[in-house]
């Protein structure tokens, strides 16, 4: 079974990642992986942390000359801005964030001790882990891509994309927008949230290519990869909803504008015209690509805080005001991009297993043949 764990604090020496269950084989291009790291610190909007902050990882444990072992794969990302234990306490929660809640759970009376943890920083760990999970499955032909589809009021004009679109156009912007009138007036609104010491939320969509029919499964509830990936989506920091393929739409419609209707071709197979499930059905993929959207709240951290109060005191203040961005949803879809290749993967190794790439790509082979033929 394939599963991680992260540690580290904010501003603790490191950021450290334990990635177990991946197979003997599987090739790591040290260059593609950094590629990704630096994806994570794009996006106009962003703090001044993201500008002498270089998420370089060090690859520690369970890779050789190129390759996995099989044995547990560590990593680390070394902290610039080392300094946890000479920052001040803090008694001042801020609305919003996990500081007063965390506090009270933990029994801690300096809220440093729940900040340091709850930050978004961590999430450059899971980053580093999905790019190594992208490594496992991009041999399999599957691929993902994101971009950032809304901000603040700002939306952008939609249309029907590839990954290999999403991967050429969307980094290079600004925002990793492909609408550049959208663009525009987010970084409008962007440049506004500034002047007024505020922040903006967003909606980001990840697109999956390559995946087969038949992962996942509607016999229990906790094996439906839908809402698994649902999960793992809403446990990036600030991200509220979730939704795949047309979710919120579909609420509204008639079930004849919603369903994917299904039809046969001697040489192609089962396929459907359109996408509206996003990929899925009954909890399972389709074969179709996978679409899955994170929406997030504008972030906690304002730079005219919000009202608060004192935890020690029990007086009214403001909250504390920590070094942050104005939003962060560009980023986030590199974030979900990195969770949902981890939950594929876990899904592709629970039913093809392997303990090495070339006995799973067998496996997949296989499996891929049998459903050919149905």
């Amino acid at each position: 079974m394939l599963r991680f764990l992260t540690a580290g604090e904010s501003h603790g020496p490191t950021l450290t990642a334990i990635l177990e269950g991946m197979p003997a084989g599987v090739p790591i291009d040290l260059d593609g992986l950094q590629r990704q790291m630096r994806r994570r610190q794009l996006g106009y909007g962003r703090g001044p942390r993201m500008q002498f902050e270089v998420d370089a990882v060090e690859l520690l444990a369970g890779i050789r000359r190129g390759k996995t072992l099989a044995s547990p794969i560590a990593l680390a990302i070394r902290n610039k801005d080392a300094s946890i234990d000479r920052l001040p306490v803090v008694t001042q929660p801020r609305p919003g964030h996990a500081d007063l809640t965390g506090a009270m759970k933990y029994d801690h009376r300096d809220i440093r001790n729940v900040l340091e943890r709850a930050s978004a920083r961590e999430t450059a760990a899971r980053v580093a882990v999905g790019a190594l999970c992208k490594q496992l499955l991009s041999p399999l032909g599957i691929e993902l891509a994101s971009h950032v589809v809304a901000l603040g009021s700002v939306r952008a004009t939609s249309s029907t994309v590839t990954v290999a679109q999403l991967r050429a156009k969307a980094d290079p912007t600004p925002l990793r927008c492909l609408d550049p009138q959208a663009t525009k007036q987010m970084m409008r609104e962007i440049d506004a949230c500034v002047k007024a010491g505020d922040t903006l939320g967003g909606v980001f969509e990840v697109l999956i290519e390559g995946v087969p029919p038949g992962l996942g499964s509607y016999v229990h509830y906790d094996r439906r990869l839908d809402a698994i990936l649902g999960r793992a989506i809403l446990s990036i920091h600030a991200v509220k909803a979730v939704e795949v393929g047309d979710g919120v739409l579909a609420a509204s419609l008639r079930g004849s504008k919603v369903q994917d209707e299904i039809f046969y071709a001697k040489g192609k197979g089962f396929y459907r015209s359109s996408n509206r499930s996003g990929g899925f059905e009954g909890g399972m993929t389709t074969g179709q690509p996978i679409v899955v959207r994170g929406f997030l709240k504008p972030l906690s951290t304002l730079r005219k805080p919000l009202r608060s109060v004192e935890i020690r005191t029990k007086r009214p203040v403001v909250a504390t005001v920590e070094r942050s961005d104005v939003t962060t949803v560009p980023a986030a879809g590199v974030i979900g991009e990195a969770m949902i290749a981890f939950e594929l993967a876990k899904a592709i190794l629970e039913k093809f297993g392997g303990d090495s790439l070339r006995e799973l790509k067998r496996n997949y082979q296989n499996y891929l043949h049998q459903i050919s033929r149905f």
